[in-house]
């Protein structure tokens, strides 16, 4: 639950007035009301301490007041009262370290003092309007620069947080801080590997750097670079751990690395580390009915119920916590009481976050009056006639990462995964919506020249050379949501195999009804509405680049597939210009790394039990069968 910035001062100031009248029990009683509502408010804990100098409990104030600073550092007023209680109790090395606090803030521009303060307590914009007044008389100062791109991160500005902190580096070379603030902000923008540059220049510096190796290791993640991680995390534990929350952070980290890798034995035995280092980790008790395989026991399940049901707990872990005991549940045929937790997990994911249908569904008359059959024969040969890139696409939990299995399994072919620049492109060029992150003003595109296109299709290559460790002719982007830029895909690499794969709608969306996927991704899929309609938006849609673009797409049924795999994998290597091998048809076998929800189960032969999984949940799903209507049959047209 939260509060109000208007009511969260008000609480604070009713506090303080207490405080002044010398009523110190309420005043407290004020503040312990206002932390239940804003835990992370710095002044709060600041006031608690001046309240407990009143009632002369040192100790008390000494501890309020350090958590005060821990949130917020600059704190003069915490400092200063910190060097007063550490000198009174004899703690001369304690009350120096304080006064060194106090003597830094002096040094600094009190508006950059002020603004601080405001962000560390999540005051954006007070903060931000405070800096950029600064700016205009002192535009060269590196820390109120900083401190912009960092309020503007928080704002989800990220290409002007980018811009700032390359500025701040171009300025102060040596200032660590900003850049390992400008490696998170390229990580955020899905550029991995100039992320993982910048973390290399910082271990340079200071190889041993607990931050910068992490950092590290989450570029290498991005970039599919999963081995090596294995062992970094690895290093980081036998290191200094900082706190059992470390542990299963690490813990957790290292057994995705082994999941992806196929070594799925050792990812549960990590899983398991990180549930003994924090019981109630959320994301450790999903990872493991995220496996598929995994199966839970009695213990688990009540684990999960108790943990679950703790009114204190953050929404994130309990969202995880559902959509665990909705697959362990499932797994022991108590389908209504798994449909429950499914639905519980997604209300309370649908509740967090942006998407919004309408502006899906206004999307696609915007790009199908951009991409028209003239605009596009008028363009004809424009981009890079390179045949290299395969473009498998759809909506999630249709079978892509399936298809990318059988075709990686080919000697000619890599699977790269799921690439995010292509819809990076898009939003460069059009804007990009802030509630879906879709084109904007797709008529942008109508400007681009054939040079303009070209070079963006060599952008394209180069900058997926990095996923390409076989040096295989051919390699696979399979990002799913790459279905609304079919347009730009055919305009820049008019060459490249587009297949599109289809699933059966019930089955599709209960699918993706049941997934969490990653905390900002497929927003589409938690709600019951929203997941029908994105279906539909998706059907509308294809149907037009299939019009526009008669046979440019290669459309592979999943039930078609798993009813005839040779058939299917014949179609698909005849479109794509490859010959048959049979390792396509025991891709079970190829020992890649995976990062979908899917990877456990395409390590194994190919089953039927996806195409009627849905039925289990028939009583449940009326809603979602009347939300699709026609779709229901007419996915196949």
């Amino acid at each position: 639950m939260s509060v109000s910035v208007g009511d969260r001062d008000a609480l604070l100031q009713e506090a303080k007035d207490l405080r002044a009248r010398k009523l110190i029990p309420e005043a407290l009683a004020a503040l312990a009301r206002l932390q239940a509502l804003h835990p992370r408010f710095s002044r709060l804990h600041q006031e608690r301490g001046h309240c407990h100098v009143v009632l002369g409990d040192a100790p008390a104030a000494i501890g309020a007041l350090r958590t005060a600073v821990d949130i917020n550092p600059t704190l003069p007023a915490s400092w200063d009262m910190l060097e007063q209680l550490y000198r009174r109790l004899g703690d001369g090395a304690q009350a120096a370290a304080a006064a060194r606090q106090v003597a830094m803030l002096k040094q600094l521009p009190p508006e950059v003092v002020v603004a601080n303060s405001l962000f560390a307590d999540g005051d954006l914009t007070p903060a931000e309007d405070i800096l950029r007044e600064y700016l205009h008389e002192d535009g060269d100062n590196v820390g109120a620069l900083r401190l912009l791109a960092r309020i503007r991160t928080e704002c989800d500005a990220l290409d002007e947080a980018e811009m700032l902190l390359k500025s701040v580096l171009d300025r102060a070379p040596d200032y660590h801080a900003a850049r390992l603030d400008y490696a998170m902000v390229l990580l955020q923008r899905q550029k991995h590997l100039l992320a993982r540059q910048e973390a290399e220049r910082l271990l340079a510096h200071d190889p041993d750097n607990r931050e910068y190796l992490k950092q590290y290791g989450a570029a290498c993640v991005g970039l599919g670079d999963h081995e090596p991680v294995i062992d970094l995390y690895e290093r980081l534990l036998a290191g200094q751990v900082q706190s059992g929350g470390e542990v299963a952070e690490l813990r957790l980290w290292r057994a995705n690395a082994l999941k992806i890798t196929g070594r799925g034995q050792e990812a549960v035995e990590d899983y398991r580390a990180s549930l003994t280092a924090r019981p109630d980790y959320g994301v450790a008790w999903f990872s493991l009915a995220n496996l598929k395989t995994y199966r839970f026991t009695d213990d688990d399940v009540a684990r999960m119920r108790i943990a679950e049901a703790w009114p204190d707990i953050q929404d994130m872990d309990r969202v995880y916590l559902c959509f665990a005991l909705g697959k362990a549940l499932e797994d022991r045929g108590d389908y209504e009481a798994s449909w429950r937790c499914y639905e519980r997990g997604n209300a309370v994911r649908r509740a967090a976050g942006r998407y919004r249908s309408d502006v899906a569904e206004a999307c696609v008359p915007r790009l199908k009056q951009v991409f028209t059959a003239d605009v596009l024969a008028a363009r004809a040969g424009w981009g890079v006639a390179d045949p290299a890139p395969i473009f498998i696409l759809g909506l999630p939990r249709s079978g892509s990462t399936l298809i990318e299995q059988i075709l990686a399994s080919h000697s000619q072919v890599e699977g790269a995964q799921e690439l995010t620049e292509i819809g990076r492109y898009a939003g460069e060029l059009c804007g990009r919506d802030p509630d879906c992150g879709l084109p904007l003003a797709p008529e942008a595109l109508l400007s681009l020249t054939a040079a303009d296109v070209r070079r963006l299709g060599e952008r394209f290559l180069a900058e997926t050379q990095v996923y390409r460790r076989l040096a295989r002719p051919y390699f696979i982007d399979k990002m799913p949501n790459n279905f609304w830029h079919v347009g730009l895909i055919h305009l820049i690499l008019p060459r490249s195999i587009i297949i599109d794969v289809r699933r059966e709608p019930m089955a599709c969306c209960f699918s993706n009804l049941k997934q969490l996927f990653g905390t900002t991704n497929q927003e589409f899929s938690y709600g019951v509405d929203d997941i029908a309609r994105h279906y539909r938006v998706y059907l509308d849609l294809m149907r037009h680049w299939d019009e526009v673009l008669p046979g440019r797409v290669l459309r592979m049924g999943y039930e078609d597939l798993v009813e005839d795999l040779e058939g299917g994998v014949r179609r698909m290597l005849d479109h794509c210009g490859l010959p048959f091998e049979p390792a396509c048809l025991s891709f079970h076998q190829t020992r890649r790394s995976i990062r979908t929800p899917s990877s456990e189960q395409v390590r194994r032969p190919i089953g039927r039990e996806g195409l009627t999984q849905w039925e289990h949940y028939a009583p449940w799903l009326a809603p979602l069968e009347n939300a699709l209507g026609d779709a229901l049959t007419g996915y196949r047209d």
